[in-house]
């Protein structure tokens, strides 16, 4: 039994979408359901897009990839998994998922590729 990890849900948020806002709320929704599940497991789950899209609107996009986005979105990122205990790697091909897992794997943290891999909490 563990104490709870701080857990970076890491998927596509921009891959294979070309901007298109069902296909982006569609990967959002992913990264959702498994932080539900991870949040099931007793841990504490974060995505990217919960925290850096609102700031990003706060750092003047009108536009997902514009200048103001990208100043906010994956230097937001980098800075989380800099801070969390995993990383859970959920979706399909994406260039930011996989350096999220890089950076945890690099630190040491542990990189799952689904909620049933995290240990029990107790």
């Amino acid at each position: 039994m563990t104490e709870p990890f701080l857990v970076l849900i890491a998927g596509p948020y921009r891959s294979g979408t070309g901007d298109d806002p069902e296909k982006l709320a569609a990967n959002v929704d992913l990264m959702n359901r498994a932080a539900y599940e991870v949040l099931r497991r007793g841990h504490v789950p974060l995505t990217g897009e919960a925290l850096a899209l609102p700031l990003a609107e706060l750092a003047g996009s009108t536009a997902t990839g514009d200048a103001a986005f990208e100043s906010v979105f994956h230097p937001y990122a980098r800075l989380l998994v800099a801070r969390c205990d995993a990383v859970l790697r959920v979706g399909g091909a994406s260039a930011g998922a996989d350096e999220m897992a890089e950076i945890a794997r690099a630190r040491g943290a542990a990189v799952f590729a689904s909620a049933d891999e995290l240990p029990p909490v107790g």
